[in-house]
């Protein structure tokens, strides 16, 4: 009898690159992925061998799904992967609620009902540490911060859920940094986050730009290794009970990531230093969003935000199967070449913008 994982998000950026991962670890998987209706037909396209695609819906008590396949599901799944998020920085709230909290809320009810259910990975984030500042721990969650956007402030509630029932189903917490394309290819599947700097770097004086103070951190990490890090952990039984950030433990500075990107992608160097409540107050402005590459204003502060995260537990699971993070340096060629290969490519632009 094929051991059946339920999976979310496929097939978004990171779970579409897992699932094969996953796959390829256990030659007993049969991957059920609970896809949106929308996009069954694009995930079906996409789905290799062993995934089947079941029309669903997070945001539904039994997931979308009728009585018999719930029950069927809630019988037969061993393993959970909860991927399936509005990761927009500038998402309404309703939205985020409805997706982000109540659909994590109901995968967590799937997992108390799975009879034989081994483990829930579910995929958090580091910026549930919202505007907490210096070092922030993995054991970490509920500091009093605030938060900057709605992805934020719902990510964390909802890992408030999962972390409440920690106490009845066995469970791993992944939280990635921001994820950028693969550090070999530099493939990824939108230009947002970071790409937002290089999209600017095409406008007139774009590249000489370096906006904000510069020397806080600022945390990137390639698809790849977030994948292979959540392998890592799914196979790793000590890590039930933990939350692991995958994170750089050496992230370059703001000012850094601008320079390297600059020197990629322009040739030159950014010289132009912009104070970032100017930049913040210009972007409110349409066509001062469209200088910056469509910059949305919710983005910059992540560009001056003095935080750093502790790797304790992750740097254990890593190290057991001889995982670490590649530093943005050794990656930043791939990605720049990539981005200048499809930069005009309207299939990269986030969805917001579409």
């Amino acid at each position: 009898m094929p051991r059946t994982y339920l999976l979310t998000g496929f097939p978004g950026f990171l779970a579409g690159r897992l699932v094969p991962r996953l796959l390829a670890d256990d030659d007993e998987a049969r991957i059920v992925a609970l896809v949106e209706p929308r996009m069954a037909e694009r995930a079906r396209a996409l789905a290799p061998d062993g995934v089947d695609v079941q029309p669903g819906d997070i945001t539904h008590p039994t997931l979308g799904l009728d009585e018999k396949t719930y029950a069927r599901l809630t019988a037969e799944t061993v393993r959970v992967f909860h991927l399936a998020a509005v990761y927009d920085l500038a998402v309404g709230a309703e939205l985020a609620e409805r997706v982000n909290v109540t659909g994590t809320q109901h995968v967590v009810d799937f997992c108390a009902r799975c009879e034989n259910l081994e483990r829930h990975h579910y995929i958090s984030t580091a910026y549930v540490a919202g505007t907490r500042s210096g070092l922030v721990l993995e054991d970490d969650l509920a500091k009093g911060q605030a938060f900057k956007n709605f992805y934020e402030s719902t990510k964390f509630a909802a890992e408030v859920i999962v972390r409440a029932s920690m106490g009845d189903i066995p469970t791993t917490i992944y939280r990635p940094a921001i994820v950028v394309g693969d550090s070999k290819t530099g493939e990824t599947q939108k230009f947002d986050g970071p790409y937002y700097l290089l999209r600017s770097m095409g406008a007139p004086l774009g590249s000489l730009l370096q906006v904000g103070r510069g020397d806080a951190p600022f945390n990137v990490v390639p698809v790849d290794f977030v994948v292979d890090a959540i392998a890592a952990g799914a196979a790793d039984e000590d890590a039930v009970g933990h939350t692991l950030h995958l994170v750089d433990p050496e992230p370059v500075s703001s000012a850094e990531l601008a320079r390297l990107l600059a020197r990629e992608y322009a040739g030159k160097e950014p010289k132009l230093p912009l104070p970032p409540g100017v930049v913040d107050r210009s972007l409110r402005l349409k066509p001062v969003r469209k200088l910056f590459g469509g910059t949305p204003r919710q983005s910059i502060i992540y560009l001056n935000h003095p935080v750093s995260f502790d790797v304790a537990q992750a740097a254990e699971v890593l190290g057991r199967n001889g995982l670490r993070c590649p530093r943005f340096p050794e990656y930043v060629g791939p990605m720049v070449s990539f981005f200048k290969a499809h930069e005009t490519d309207d299939a990269y632009r986030p969805a917001h913008e579409k």
